[in-house]
């Protein structure tokens, strides 16, 4: 539960580069398009796990949920 934990707190800094980019893109580093990649492909993974687990988890009986 900890690397999920460090996972989200990594999605919040690079949505923070991200935004800062769109909000001053002058300012933006030489990195900022490899930090939307990978911000794009972190989340995505992060949610498709998201909804994997919730359906696992409503398939399978309720004394099994914790």
């Amino acid at each position: 539960m900890q690397f999920a934990g460090a996972f989200v707190v990594l999605l919040v800094v690079l949505n923070c580069i991200v935004l800062l980019g769109q909000l001053w893109p002058e300012g933006a580093p030489p990195f900022a398009r490899a930090v939307n990649i990978l911000f794009l492909v972190l989340s995505l993974i992060y949610f498709v796990r998201a909804l994997l687990i919730a359906a696992i988890r409503r398939r399978s009986p309720a004394s099994f949920v914790t």
